[in-house]
């Protein structure tokens, strides 16, 4: 009876075996793919012939990272489609890219050479111990020739002399090949980074009268693809409109490569929560902390090294957490990302390493990420393209860069505005392996007409900084991230572009000026004690000098505050400006003015601030 049931038990698994592969595998082509700030949609095409009846079609070789409930398929044609469905496949692993294959072939070659080197030092270790074995001492032997005992001696000294100096050589070629063969190493880790021995197939189960040939559309969401904005800023002086080049650096590690499609990028996240948040009641009551402490982190540098070994890890995004401002690790792991206010948290991420998360409460965070399988990952930078295609002009110089078979270059780009977000559609195709590695493309360059004007605030630094004031930037589509500035064709640093503003003008900083001298020193700091009824005095008086040294004159702003009281036993009284206008509210004191070449011009600052004698009130 039992040796029945286990005849029927395999039976009816060979059964659902042969069922299951009883389906028509199909070879689908990525054609289109539509990039979000994370995640992306995918679309494939397939031309598919269907039977008579109830088939099932089974589409091979898509990535392990899609969401199965972002899955859709379309077909036209006079048949029904029953149902659809996605499974992993670990039995059909992915091909091996060649490039692998390449470089073990190469890495076994270092081997064999660093195996003969090794065997060369045994060769000449083995006559260096002969030689020493072989050592005739003076006094053992006293019929020994003086003569002959000298030129044993010499021969030994010389060959001795001869063997380590063949063994040093050695020893740097095999360190030479063992450097060689770390490199090789790490290129095929991270060429195998995030590659993945499953596949996943969809399976469409389809009903028809008749046989039909149709073409299907599939589209899925794959989470492991993202983009986040850069730019370049250029002013050639202070009377030129100011060059933005609005860039997009596009990654994805899906498991499936993107040849030759149509790429469009997306200012969507679909990982953000749809929902309209709700507010919740406010409650006050005694004893709560208020605290209006303005953040003045504006940058946050640091280095990125792996948890296991200590070393630089080269390519990981940093982010801040809610928008779209990012940057990566250069080679020696350091970075350096400018932040807004408000406190946000940076978030550390890279294929192969555990993501990270840190609140910024310092202007330096250095971090250990925590590995996983994986390795190092590169940043590969695509230029764009000079010259003219179809009709169409670039006006900046750019080249074609091409890494792996995949191309790099500077596309056009058409701007679509949606309902909820903006879409900027590459007309040419393009290629994004699945590596990890984020390409730049180029969505825009614009001419923006500026308003130039200097600031300082001397109170915080006396650096000034030149800003350029945009006008009816809104157009452009622009996404907060950082911006490499230019000025007068030399790299002055970087500075962030933050559009989270609901002003018609957005104010960009172009970096400090060095040929303008600021200087602020206390003129008279006096704390009177004598009885003024109960009361006591300070006074404050702060001079501020401006010096222009540059060979053009200047429209500089100058900020500077006066304290504001928020107790009525505490009264400021502001006894000299300088003609400067004061925000009775804030306490803020502005200077607009024009300053020639050479030329220097002096502010004061003064006031007095009373308040009871028994109280204290620090006063800066």
């Amino acid at each position: 009876m039992i040796k029945k049931l286990a005849i029927v038990i395999c039976v009816i698994f060979s059964a659902l075996v042969l069922k299951a592969e009883d389906g028509k595998k199909i070879d689908s082509k990525v054609q289109k793919v539509l990039v979000f700030l994370n995640g992306a949609q995918v679309t494939r095409t397939a031309s598919v012939t269907i039977g008579r009846g109830t088939s099932t079609l089974i589409f091979t070789n898509i990535s392990p990272d899609i969401d199965p409930q972002s899955i859709q398929v379309r077909a036209n044609g006079a048949f029904t489609i029953l149902s659809v469905k996605n499974e992993l496949d670990f039995i059909n692993e992915q091909t091996k890219q060649k490039q692998v294959e390449e470089l073990l072939q190469h890495q076994e070659a270092i081997n064999n050479k660093i195996a003969t080197q090794n065997s060369l030092i045994s060769v000449y270790t083995e006559e260096q111990n002969m030689l020493i074995k072989n050592q005739v001492v003076s006094g053992q032997n006293t019929n020994l020739d003086v003569l002959k005992l000298k030129q044993a001696l010499d021969f030994q000294t010389e060959r001795l002399i001869a063997l380590k100096q063949k063994q040093q050589v050695i020893r740097n070629q095999i360190s030479a090949l063992e450097d060689e063969l770390g490199k090789y190493n790490r290129q095929i880790a991270d060429v195998r980074k995030g590659s993945s021995t499953a596949t996943n197939n969809i399976i469409v189960t389809v009903s028809a009268k008749a046989e039909l040939q149709t073409e299907f559309t599939i589209n899925y969401v794959v989470k492991n693809a993202n983009w986040f904005p850069t730019y370049d800023i250029r002013a050639k002086n202070i009377n030129s409109p100011i060059s933005i080049a609005y860039k997009a650096n596009v990654s994805q590690n899906s498991g499936e490569d993107w040849k030759n499609i149509k790429l469009t990028l997306s200012t969507g996240n679909p990982t953000v929560s749809g929902s309209k948040p709700e507010l919740n009641p406010y409650y006050l009551n005694f004893g709560m902390l208020y605290s209006n402490q303005a953040d003045k982190i504006t940058r946050v540098t640091g280095r990125v090294i792996g948890e296991d070994d200590n070393s630089p890890i080269q390519g990981v995004t940093i982010k801040v957490k809610g928008t779209s401002i990012a940057t990566q690790t250069r080679s020696n792991g350091e970075y350096s990302i400018e932040v807004p206010a408000g406190n946000p948290t940076l978030v550390y991420s890279l294929i192969g390493y555990v993501t990270a998360e840190r609140a910024i409460s310092s202007s330096v965070i250095n971090v250990a990420l925590k590995p996983t399988n994986n390795q190092l990952a590169e940043v590969v930078v695509a230029k764009g393209l000079s010259g003219k295609i179809s009709g169409l002009s670039i006006s900046s110089p750019y080249t074609v860069t091409e890494l792996n078979g995949y191309q790099n270059i500077s596309l056009f780009v058409n701007q679509v505005e949606n309902q909820t977000n903006v879409e900027f559609d590459i007309e040419n195709p393009y290629s994004i392996p699945s590596d990890g590695k984020p390409y730049t493309v180029e969505i825009n360059q614009v001419d923006v007409d500026a308003l130039y004007q200097y600031a300082v605030a001397p109170k915080l630094s006396t650096d000034v900084f030149l800003t350029a004031k945009l006008i009816d930037w809104n157009k452009y589509n622009f996404l907060s991230g950082e911006a490499s500035l230019f000025f007068e064709g030399t790299f002055i640093g970087k500075s962030l572009l933050n559009v989270n503003a609901t002003a018609d003008t957005l104010n960009i900083s172009l970096g400090a000026d060095k040929n303008i001298i600021v200087t602020r020193t206390s003129l008279k700091e006096l704390k009177t004690k004598h009885s003024i009824g109960s009361n006591k005095k300070e006074i404050r008086d702060w001079q501020i000098e401006i010096k222009n040294r540059k060979n053009q004159q200047i429209n500089l702003l100058v900020e500077d505050q006066v304290p504001v009281s928020q107790n009525t036993s505490i009264e400021v009284e502001n006894q000299e400006l300088s003609g400067g206008k004061l925000d009775a509210n804030t306490g803020k004191v502005t200077w607009e003015f024009v300053l020639k070449p050479q030329e220097s011009k002096k502010l004061e600052l003064k006031y007095q601030v009373k308040y009871p004698k028994g109280e204290s009130v620090i006063v800066q």
